[in-house]
């Protein structure tokens, strides 16, 4: 409360506060000292009284003369402060009484002394008469000196002296509050000396702060003020000095900006002209990217397309290795390019990602499935361990996601001898306050190659640097996968590293926000597999931990072996017992289990009840294709898919019926398409690779030729070049959607053969109208999917999968091979024999019942004779007729118009095997 007084106030408070209470303290004092005197004198005056009333009465009361005790007590009330009188017998019995009665009670007590009783208002005594006051009288009676003749009351009334008290009291409070008056005035005096040059003081600050520096201070009449107005003063000349010297700097100043400002306009111009440059440059750049997309893609489309036509064709081994390495040889050129175009890409700003829900583990495995061919080449492991805690549906762009991790899983290949490459996903963190839950996800690619130094680990993010730049460098790229995976990961938000010892290997790692997505049904446990007992072979010890791992996410109870032989006694042991084993999964290689003794002991799996998967690399698949009963069910390479695990797996369990799916319909007629390019190699192509698959194509070279065909001819796919000489794809896209809207028909669908590929271009040509686009070079599975997407018409003669082969080269298989039958038998002589005659002797039966199913139209029954047929094929050295079932079950299995040529062969087969084994016998 001090702190909101001011200095008046002060002064006030300083001053009344010490007078006002040492008046207070005096005046109380000296007032209750002259009220305690009066009420002393008064007590002394009524004892006094009362002792000379004892005398004056004791004669009376000798004789009991009432009448002068009354006169007595009447003339005492002359007495001042006497308010009644009263004489008492010596038994208190009143004797004579004088003014009111007595306000207080009698005091107590036979005392022979003064008694007496105060109150606020009076005082009352009492006090024996005995007859020694007698002889105070005159009246001497010796012998009664001690008796007790009465008693004397008297009252003293206290208003006198309270009044007395009151008159002080006023006085001295008048004493007081005159004196306070006084110093009140006094105070004032004083405050207004300070408050008055204070007053100035304050109204020469506030024109200072106004701006008005000229104000200067009076003299204030006081040494001290005096010397505060004169350093007020000092220091508004200095403000005033300094404003004149900042308006002069600023005057000074605002003439620099000025000048400064007519430079800075002409920079302007300059750099807006340099930037229009620089836009220039950089479409120049991007157009000069496109055409060199263009100009490469277009010769290499030529180059893989007429290669890969010419590995179909009759050539010798040394003929299809150099083709071999022209393929692989363009296929390299093509990552380069794709590469130098991403990296402009990400350098111009133009990556665009997509935000699509997709499955991590699918994305790791695809990854390592497209590696793997080069990964066992060199005879390394590859794993995939996805742990548990790691939530697989997720948002981003798996297509660049997966771009980063091949890059990461190709770089470790390269460089790893041997051993094993292990890719590994894991949760770091997870944020479930966020709205849409993202998780922190950390994937790593670890190998155990040759490792880097700190050194090549700082170069490695750099562009077109690698780690090792030596002569005798392993062969590999230009140094940018790297940069672009940073440069990608970084775009998600994400970061990349690396950590690796010199001959231990490294460990390269990315971490990267996700948003969670709905899960996916598939990823949850299988019904037709939970709680099913499964065993599995896998001697490396990374690679049975994540298929063990893969098998329990699927609800199956799994027992892992790391040799064939106590994996086999187990099953048998269990077998016909509540514990039997369902399911085996053999991850083998040629070294560890040689073809011919797999098919033994898958043999004998089978006879137990126990259905087998078998898991290789992808080398060695065609070492093992003849030894698995049904290797289009019973074969897969590693690392293995848990998809196409489960999907195997619960087609051992439960069967599914065998139909097509819809995508694999084929139509009744061949396709009719209209192929447009200006580039004759290219035209060449694409003509020969869709009339080998069947389909009636018309090959145009311009765009006025193509709108000439279209009016005069049907077509259900037009194939359209993008740069053409004269009238180019878009534009004659643009033409033939015109000409269709002025006839109100149905479009035709338009899918554009683009070599370009720069990111805006697929926008650009669906904006033109057209329907889809294919980035050359192009493959005949390319080609077979998009006639099947937008015509609904199937190419009768695609290749569906890698154990399909053409009916012409049946016959030049032998139709008896002992060899492979004994081996087959796994070297048993005894054994190869009794297969086959086990085989000759159904053989009539087995083609009877297949003519007799046609005849009747029975596809199911067709389908079941020719898998039972080729399931006993697979025991015997019998290629001529095993591939011949192969062919026709596959065709079946596609409801082809060519299952009717194939089951033709397949006649041909038996009646040619039973000739021949009817001629040996």
């Amino acid at each position: 409360m001090l702190k909101n007084l001011g200095i008046k106030g002060r002064v006030l408070l300083l001053t009344l506060l010490p007078v006002t209470l040492m008046a207070m303290v005096l005046g109380g004092y000296f007032t209750w000292l002259q009220q305690s005197e009066l009420q002393s004198q008064l007590l002394q005056r009524g004892e006094m009284i009362a002792e000379q009333l004892a005398p004056l009465v004791a004669p009376a009361m000798g004789r009991h003369d009432t009448a002068l005790l009354e006169r007595i007590a009447t003339e005492s009330l002359e007495q001042r402060d006497v308010r009644a009188v009263a004489f008492l017998n010596a038994n208190h019995e009143p004797l004579a009484h004088a003014g009111p009665i007595m306000l207080n009670q009698a005091p107590s007590g036979n005392s022979t002394h003064l008694l007496q009783r105060t109150d606020n208002d009076a005082t009352r005594y009492l006090l024996p008469v005995f007859g020694r006051h007698r002889n105070l009288a005159g009246d001497i009676i010796p012998s009664e000196a001690h008796r007790l003749l009465g008693w004397v009351e008297l009252e003293l009334s206290h208003n006198n002296m309270l009044l007395r008290g009151y008159r002080s009291l006023f006085a001295s409070l008048l004493l007081i509050v005159t004196g306070l008056i006084l110093t009140t005035l006094l105070a004032l005096r004083l405050s207004r000396t300070i408050n008055a040059p204070l007053g100035h003081i304050k109204q020469a600050v506030a024109q200072l702060k106004d701006g008005h520096l000229q104000t200067r201070l009076p003299p204030l009449g006081s040494h001290e003020l005096d010397e505060l107005a004169s350093g007020i003063n000092r220091m508004a000349e200095t403000l005033q000095n300094a404003q004149e010297e900042l308006q002069h700097s600023v005057d000074q100043a605002t003439e620099d900006v000025r000048q400064n400002l007519e430079t800075i306009e002409i920079q302007n111009l300059e750099l807006d002209l340099a930037r229009k440059e620089a836009l220039e440059a950089s479409r120049i750049k991007s157009e000069f990217l496109a055409n060199m997309s263009h100009e490469i893609r277009t010769p290499l489309n030529g180059i893989l397309g007429f290669t890969h036509l010419l590995q179909k064709s009759e050539l010798t081994p040394r003929q299809f290795d150099y083709l071999n390495t022209i393929e692989k040889s363009a296929g390299n050129l093509l990552g380069i390019i794709n590469e130098i175009l991403d990296f402009s890409k990400i350098e111009a700003g133009k990556l665009v990602l997509d935000s699509t829900p997709f499955n991590l583990r699918d994305l790791l495995q695809d990854t390592l499935t497209i590696l793997a061919p080069s990964a066992h080449d060199k005879g390394l492991e590859l794993v995939s361990l996805v742990y548990r805690d790691t939530p697989l549906s997720l948002v981003g762009d798996p297509l660049r996601l997966k771009q980063i991790l091949t890059n990461l899983v190709n770089n470790a290949i390269k460089f790893t001898r041997e051993g094993t490459i292990a890719v590994r996903a894991m949760l770091d963190d997870e944020d479930e306050n966020k709205v849409d839950g993202c998780v922190q996800l950390r994937i790593s690619v670890q190998d155990t190659g040759i490792g880097l130094t700190s050194q090549d680990v700082r170069a490695l993010f750099q562009a077109f640097s690698q780690a090792d730049n030596s002569l005798s460098r392993q062969p590999g790229g230009t140094g940018l996968g790297l940069v672009i995976s940073k440069r990608l990961i970084e775009q998600m938000g994400g970061e990349i590293g690396v950590e690796s010892t010199p001959g231990e290997g490294s460990v390269f790692w990315i971490s990267v926000s996700l948003p969670k997505a709905h899960d996916d049904a598939e990823d949850l446990p299988a019904a037709p597999l939970l709680d099913r007992r499964v065993v599995i072979l896998e001697k490396h010890d990374l690679a049975r931990q994540a298929l063990q791992h893969q098998l329990e996410d699927c609800g199956l109870d799994v027992t892992p072996f790391t040799t064939l032989e106590n994996l086999t006694n187990c099953v048998t042991s269990t077998h016909q017992t509540p514990q039997a084993i369902d399911l085996a999964v053999l991850g083998v290689t040629a070294l560890d289990i040689p073809p011919e003794r797999l098919n033994q002991h898958i043999w004998d799996l089978e006879r137990l009840g126990c259905k087998v998967l078998v898991l290789c690399p992808t080398t060695e698949l065609a070492l093992f294709n003849t030894s698995v009963p049904n290797p289009h069910s019973q074969l897969q390479a590693k690392p293995a898919c848990t998809r196409m695990l489960r999907r195997a797996l619960t087609d051992f369990i439960n069967p599914r019926q065998v139909r097509p799916e819809p995508g694999e319909l084929l139509a009744s007629r061949a396709p009719r398409i209209l192929c447009v390019d200006d580039n004759p190699a290219n035209l060449l192509l694409v003509q020969t690779l869709l009339e080998d698959m069947g389909a009636k194509v018309t090959a145009v070279d311009s765009g006025y030729t193509a709108i000439d065909a279209v009016k005069t001819g049907t077509f259900d796919l037009v194939l359209m070049d993008v740069q053409m000489p004269g009238m180019d794809g878009r534009q004659t896209t643009e033409a033939l959607r015109q000409w269709e809207s002025g006839r109100a028909c149905a479009p035709l669908p338009i899918v554009a053969l683009t070599a370009h590929a720069m990111a805006n271009e697929k926008r650009a040509l669906l904006q033109s109208g057209m329907d889809d686009y294919l980035t050359k070079p192009i493959s005949e599975r390319q080609l077979a999917q998009v006639v099947l997407k937008w015509t609904g018409l199937a190419l009768r003669n695609q290749i569906s999968d890698g154990h399909q082969e053409p009916a012409r080269q049946h016959a030049k298989l032998p139709i008896l091979d002992h060899d492979e039958g004994l081996h087959l038998a796994a070297g048993k002589a005894d054994l190869a024999v009794d297969m086959l005659a086990m085989l000759l002797a159904s053989l009539d039966a087995d083609r009877q019942a297949i003519l007799q199913a046609r005849n009747d139209n029975d596809h199911h029954a067709l389908l079941e004779r020719v898998h039972r047929l080729h399931g006993a094929t697979r025991y015997c050295g019998v290629p001529q007729l095993r591939a011949a079932c192969q062919r026709s079950e596959t065709l079946l299995k596609q409801q082809s118009p060519q299952a009717s040529e194939a089951l033709e062969d397949l006649d041909q087969a038996i009646i040619r095997l039973a000739n021949e084994a009817r001629s040996m016998a």
